[in-house]
């Protein structure tokens, strides 16, 4: 006989955790504002924003570490925080828990701080398990050293397959790999994921850095002062950006000031086209670096009625470039433009610009949006 999966079945199988109309408090001020998160099973789920933004406080209630105020949360379809009506404590939620302080126990060696949330298990199985975890970390050869033998970068290893140890069912991660050098970072951030996928684990991870939850997530939820301002793959945050904030947030743009005439808006690089704004707004136009395409043209360098290189600095993997653009209709602009590899024309050195204008995002300016 078929067995058909009821709605709340359903739910069961695709939500790992469900966050809904989460609101918190802290003294008077309102840190939390209403979020509703879900994240399915195996994906890894990013909460990036500034500091203060309440991202670290969303993850405490996910863990059961601040007592639910207002909303509910739910881990596989089963409410495990509603205000007034049930709080599981956090050893309870089958949460694996992993924050910037590695807080390894200095008594236990490596395998036996691993191995610390497997007590259910044989001792065998609790040994092998253990192991497992620390030779997909790269820490199989120090699990007989004690915690203060270990580095920082060691300590956090550890500290993430402490955590995951127990499979559980929720990763909650908060800024984990911050503490790190950046080369040291990279490595452990990319063993980090590659350990998530293979162990299914739906992940919970609390950053400021664009790149990190652009490297680590599936979805990135960005949040500005208690609410999340957009939700989506890291490509919709970064090429669909549905607030200026959301596309200052991932690196420096370019920004010139205009209004809306037939459709667009004249700029230094151009007509460019906001035809779903109102004729006469007044709007930012935002121009990423990389959207500013540069072929250095035949011309004498004191020709300063072409657009023309400022200054060229390299920075490692790619050159930043100081324009001053020339439009066509006399208009001026100070841009700068970031070019992969090394690309360093000399000061006056005029140049062709082309623009991607899929790096290219027009917004009502702040002042005319009531």
């Amino acid at each position: 006989m078929a067995i058909i999966a009821s709605p709340s079945d359903k739910a069961v199988q695709t939500t790992a955790l469900s966050l809904s109309g989460v609101r918190h408090t802290f003294d008077t001020r309102l840190v939390v504002k209403g979020i509703d998160l879900d994240i399915a099973p195996g994906e890894v789920v990013c909460l990036l924003g500034p500091s203060g933004c309440g991202k670290t406080t969303l993850l405490r209630i996910a863990a059961g570490l601040e007592v639910l105020q207002e909303g509910s949360v739910s881990l596989e379809g089963r409410t495990i925080a509603a205000p007034g009506q049930r709080h599981v404590p956090p050893e309870k939620r089958s949460v694996g828990l992993a924050f910037q302080d590695s807080a390894l126990f200095p008594h236990l060696n490596v395998l036996e701080n691993v191995s610390f949330g497997l007590k259910h298990l044989p001792a065998r199985a609790r040994h092998e398990q253990a192991l497992a975890l620390l030779e997909q970390l790269g820490m199989a050869d120090y699990a007989q050293n004690y915690p203060h033998q270990l580095s920082g970068g060691q300590q956090q290893r550890v500290a993430l397959a402490r955590a995951l140890a127990p499979r559980p069912q929720l990763m909650l991660l908060d800024e984990p790999f911050s503490s790190l050098d950046a080369r040291l970072r990279d490595r452990i951030r990319d063993d980090t994921l590659h350990v998530l996928k293979k162990l299914g684990s739906a992940t919970l991870l609390v950053t400021h850095d664009p790149e990190e939850a652009m490297f680590m997530a599936d979805r990135i939820a960005l949040m500005r002062d208690g609410n999340i301002v957009q939700t989506g793959t890291p490509r919709e945050l970064y090429c669909e950006p549905v607030d200026p904030f959301v596309v200052t947030f991932f690196g420096e743009v370019n920004i010139l000031k205009g209004s809306i005439h037939k459709g667009c808006v004249q700029t230094p690089m151009g007509k460019i086209d906001a035809s779903w704004l109102p004729e006469g707004s007044g709007v930012e136009v935002m121009i990423r670096p990389e959207a500013l395409k540069l072929a250095v043209r035949d011309l004498p360098a004191k020709a300063h009625n072409h657009s023309h290189v400022i200054m060229a600095k390299l920075l490692g993997r790619s050159s930043l470039i100081h324009l001053c653009v020339h439009g066509e209709d006399g208009q001026e602009a100070h841009l700068h433009a970031r070019v992969p590899g090394v690309f360093l024309p000399a000061e006056g050195q005029p140049v062709d610009i082309d623009l991607d204008r899929s790096q290219v995002f027009v917004f009502k300016s702040a002042d005319a949006i009531t």
